[in-house]
């Protein structure tokens, strides 16, 4: 069989496979690349086929790179508003400690620098930076 025929059908496949099962267009990349490979082929047939297949792997990682702006970003998932917590340790003005929220022990900062929470005060939860929770007293938002 032609090797460029061989490419072009095995674009083909993975493209149809796409269209069956959808992997975020990792299949169609291939499939493209593929194809691209096919249509080289058919102008340069000399081509020795461990150079075609480089030239896949190039083709389809330079895709995946171009392609990476439509696959959806994962996002960290969201705190419900206004959830309550309660102090374990203080948190001092401008520092952290730790709080209990949802039978877990976080750490935690007051979203005001300049405001001090004692041990065992119930607070508000406003946010999230990585694994901190930024929280203020109940008694600050009333």
């Amino acid at each position: 069989m032609n090797l460029a025929i061989f490419w072009i059908l095995l674009g083909v496949a993975l493209c149809v496979m796409e269209l069956m099962i959808p992997t975020a267009f990792l299949e169609s990349a291939l499939g493209v690349s593929a194809i691209v490979v096919g249509l080289i082929v058919m102008a340069l047939p000399l081509m020795a086929f461990s150079w075609q297949v480089a030239l896949w792997m190039v083709l389809s990682l330079l895709m995946f790179w171009a392609l990476r702006r439509f696959t959806p970003r994962r996002q960290p998932p969201a705190l419900m508003d206004a959830t309550e917590a309660r102090t374990i340790t203080s948190i001092p003005p401008g520092s952290s400690g730790r709080v209990m929220y949802e039978g877990n022990s976080w750490p935690a900062c007051c979203s005001d620098r300049e405001l001090a929470i004692a041990t065992n005060q119930t607070v508000i939860v406003v946010g999230r930076q990585g694994n901190t929770l930024i929280v203020m007293p109940e008694s600050a938002l009333l």
